[in-house]
């Protein structure tokens, strides 16, 4: 059995979660398992529903989010709702990670969580400890807390550049 990693992609550039499907696609052709979770979406989050109807893929995309806006244009009551779904979809993850119920676990930008107060990096740290050496886990989100990095293999940052034609 291949030996599962934690890998990063951060930054600020585009592409992120496009490079974790890509890497989750790939795994569910090698026959892996695969769960994405995905945070802090709004109204991008219904982009991967197809992802669930490939047929003879074990894709399994979860959202525990309920708002339609993004987080950060939520009056304080709607972000406090916000924030008990988001914090069952780390319990969620935890879960996940703790039974092994997959192969291959995306959990797509949960880096923003400890950003925006929702839940703090030592959580996702905790989860990472209970990973086991077959799992293969990719995080994505734009920065990279302190407290995980010495949990994780392979660090990618995406970025921007703009270039002039002249």
């Amino acid at each position: 059995m291949d030996k599962g990693i934690t890998e990063i992609y951060c930054g600020g550039g585009k592409g992120k979660t496009t490079l974790a499907i890509g890497q989750s696609l790939r795994a569910s052709v090698q026959g892996k398992s695969v769960i994405i979770i995905q945070f802090l979406k709004g109204k991008e989050r219904r982009e991967l529903d197809f992802l669930e109807e490939l047929e003879g893929h074990d894709i399994k995309i979860f959202r525990f989010e309920k708002m339609d806006n993004c987080y950060e244009e939520l009056s304080e009551k709607e972000k406090e709702e916000e924030r008990r779904n988001i914090v069952n979809g780390v319990n969620f993850a935890r879960k996940v990670v703790s039974t092994h119920e997959c192969d291959f676990l995306l959990l797509d930008e949960i880096l923003g969580l400890p950003e925006k107060g929702i839940v703090d990096a030592d959580t996702l740290a905790e989860i990472l400890k209970m990973k086991d050496e077959r799992m293969h886990v990719v995080m994505t989100g734009r920065a990279l807390p302190e407290e995980i990095k010495g949990y994780i293999d392979s660090v990618t940052e995406l970025t921007t550049t703009a270039y002039s034609r002249e």
